[in-house]
C-alpha cells in the first residue's frame, strides 16, 4: 500500500514524497481514510508509529476548503507539552507547503504578541497546550464556537499532567457538530470515559496491544548499584557503538548533575528539563538534531512524542516511576523502521518499579550480558571493580618502594640543642620555680597612649568550686549546683 491509495490530494502526495515517505504505517493506513470520511476516531498505537502524520495529513485536505475568520480557529489540536506542539507545527509546515493554510502555535513560555496577531488574522489550524489556550479564552482573546475539528493528542499524558478538567471545559465550549479524534499510546479508564462523553460513535483503531514496546528496539535491564550508575553509563557510551543517545532521569537535579559530569569527561552532551524556559529548550533540541551534541540528558519532558531521527540508544538512568513512561522513553529510538537499543539501570531500590514495567508490557526484560552478543557486562564490570580495588594498593607499594630506608636510632647523630635551653628534660620542682626571678611587670598604655603601671591581681581570689562525684548527695528539692555568690548577701 502507498499513500496514493489512501485518497489524499495530489498536492499533499507531492509533499509527502518530498519528505521521503512512500509507505504508510499501520496506524496511518487505517486512520487517514477514516478522517477523510469525517468520522470520529480513537487511535491507539505505540509511540514511534506515525500517529502525528495520521491526523496531520488528512486534516490538511479537510481544511483546504473553507474560509477563516479572525479569532475563530477552524480546527484545534491539543498537545500536552510545548515540544510536542512545536513538532506538530513542523509537520504542518512540511506537509502543507502546497496548500494555502494558516497555522498558529499557542504555547506558554513565549510572548503573546505574535500569537494574538496570528489569531486576529484568522487561522485554519490552531495547535495549543491547554494552559495557554485557557488563558487566552478567559481573557476573551479567542472564540471556539467556529471549530469544526478537534484532535486530542497524547491523551494519556494529558491525564498524567492533570489536564483532563481543562479538556472537558474546552470541549464544552466547542460546537456539538464537530469531528473529534483522540490519539493515545495507552487507554486507561479515565480516557475511555472522556471518549464516551465527547466522541460520537467513534471508530476504534488499535494497531498493537496497549503499552507494548516497539519490536525494532532491543531492550535490556542492567543491575547496578546506585553509586556505580555514572561509571556504568560512561562505559556504555564508550563501548556500545553509541551514535546518538537520550538519557532519561527522574529528577531535574539529576539531569543537571549528570550533564555536568558527562561534559567534564569530554562527552558532547546537553540537557533539557522542565525548569528551562521554552527558548532554551528549543535551542538545546535544535543542537541535538543538528549533531552539535550527540547526547541529550532529559527529564520526562522529552519522553513523549518527540520525533528525532537517528537516535541509536536510550538510557533510563533511573527506572521510571510510572510504567507507561518506560514505553514512551524507549520509543525515542527505533523509529520509522530503524533499529535501536534501550538500557534501563536497575538498582535495589528500583525492584518494584521494574516489576511494574514488566507487568505492563507483558514480558520480562532481558538482563544485559547474559544474552547480548556484543559484550558480557558482568565480567567487564567485575574486572573494573577489581582494577579499582587494586589501584590504591599498587600505588601504596610503589610509594613505599621509592622511599629511602630510615637509619636505625643508634646510627643517628644526636641533635645539638641551643645553648640557652637546659639539658635536663625533668620538670622543675616547686622550690626551683620559687627561686626564679619574678618577671618584670610591663607597663601598659592608657587610652591617651601613656604607659601606666600594671594593676596587680589579687591572690585572694577564691578558686572556683567544681562538682565532684565524692560530694555528699543533696536532699531532694535543694540546690545541687555551684552555689552562686549572690546567696551570700545578707539582708538586714
Amino acid at each position: 500500500m502507498t499513500f496514493a491509495d489512501l485518497g489524499l490530494s495530489p498536492e499533499l502526495l507531492k509533499a509527502v514524497e518530498d519528505a521521503g515517505y512512500t509507505t504508510p504505517t499501520a496506524i496511518q493506513a487505517q486512520a487517514i481514510p477514516t478522517v477523510l470520511m469525517m468520522r470520529d476516531l480513537i487511535g491507539i498505537a505505540q509511540t514511534g508509529t506515525g500517529k502525528t502524520a495520521s491526523f496531520v495529513l488528512p486534516m490538511i485536505d479537510v481544511m483546504a476548503s473553507g474560509r477563516r475568520r479572525a479569532l475563530m480557529p477552524r480546527s484545534l489540536i491539543l498537545e500536552p507539552t510545548r515540544e510536542l506542539a512545536a513538532q506538530v507545527a513542523e509537520n504542518f509546515e512540511k506537509y502543507g507547503k502546497n496548500h494555502d493554510l494558516k497555522m498558529a502555535l499557542l504555547i506558554g513560555g513565549v510572548q503573546m504578541g505574535d500569537q494574538l496577531k496570528a489569531l486576529s488574522d484568522g487561522v485554519d489550524v490552531l495547535i495549543a497546550t491547554p494552559g495557554r489556550l485557557m488563558d487566552l479564552f478567559e481573557r476573551g482573546k479567542i472564540m471556539l464556537n467556529g471549530c469544526e475539528l478537534l484532535v486530542i493528542d497524547e491523551a494519556d499524558r494529558m491525564l498524567d499532567m492533570g489536564f483532563i478538567p481543562d479538556i472537558e471545559f474546552i470541549c464544552s465550549k466547542l460546537p456539538e457538530t464537530r469531528q473529534t479524534m483522540l490519539f493515545s499510546a495507552t487507554m486507561p479508564a479515565p480516557i475511555e470515559k472522556l471518549a464516551k462523553k465527547f466522541l460520537n460513535n467513534p471508530k476504534r483503531i488499535e494497531t498493537t496491544r496497549a503499552a507494548t514496546t516497539n519490536a525494532d528496539i532491543t531492550a535490556f535491564k542492567v543491575p547496578v548499584k546506585s553509586r556505580s550508575k555514572k561509571d556504568t553509563l560512561r562505559w556504555f557510551l564508550e563501548n556500545d557503538l553509541v551514535e546518538t543517545a537520550i538519557i532519561f532521569a527522574n529528577r531535574k537535579t539529576t539531569v543537571r548533575e549528570l550533564n555536568q559530569s558527562l561534559t567534564r569527561f569530554g562527552f558532547r552532551s546537553s540537557e533539557i528539563h522542565g525548569d528551562m524556559d521554552q527558548s532554551s529548550r528549543i535551542k538545546e533540541l535544535d543542537r541535538f538534531k543538528a549533531g552539535e551534541v550527540n547526547i541529550l540528558v532529559a527529564s520526562d519532558v522529552a519522553a513523549r512524542g518527540l520525533d528525532i531521527k537517528g537516535v541509536s540508544h536510550v538510557f533510563n538512568y533511573d527506572t521510571p516511576w510510572h510504567p507507561d513512561d518506560y514505553v514512551h522513553r524507549i520509543g525515542r529510538t527505533g523509529r520509522a523502521g530503524a533499529k535501536g537499543r534501550a538500557f534501563t539501570f536497575v538498582s535495589e531500590e528500583d525492584a518494584e518499579a521494574i516489576s511494574n514495567v514488566e507487568k505492563l508490557t507483558g514480558s520480562a526484560i532481558k538482563v544485559f550480558g547474559k544474552e547480548d552478543v556484543r559484550v558480557d557486562l558482568t565480567e567487564v564490570m567485575a574486572k573494573t571493580e577489581a582494577a579499582k580495588a587494586e589501584a590504591p594498593a599498587e600505588e601504596a607499594r610503589e610509594e613505599r618502594a621509592e622511599r629511602k630506608p630510615r637509619r636505625a636510632r643508634s646510627e643517628r647523630a644526636p641533635r645539638e640543642k641551643p645553648a640557652d635551653v637546659t639539658q635536663s628534660s625533668e620538670v622543675a620542682s616547686p622550690e626551683e620555680r620559687a627561686q626564679k626571678p619574678e618577671r618584670a611587670e610591663r607597663p601598659r598604655r592608657d587610652k591617651a597612649g601613656q604607659r601606666t603601671d600594671r594593676v596587680a591581681v589579687s591572690d585572694e581570689r577564691k578558686p572556683r568550686r567544681r562538682f565532684s562525684e565524692d560530694d555528699e548527695p543533696v536532699p531532694a528539692g535543694e540546690w545541687n549546683g555551684p552555689r552562686p555568690d549572690f546567696l551570700d548577701v545578707g539582708f538586714g
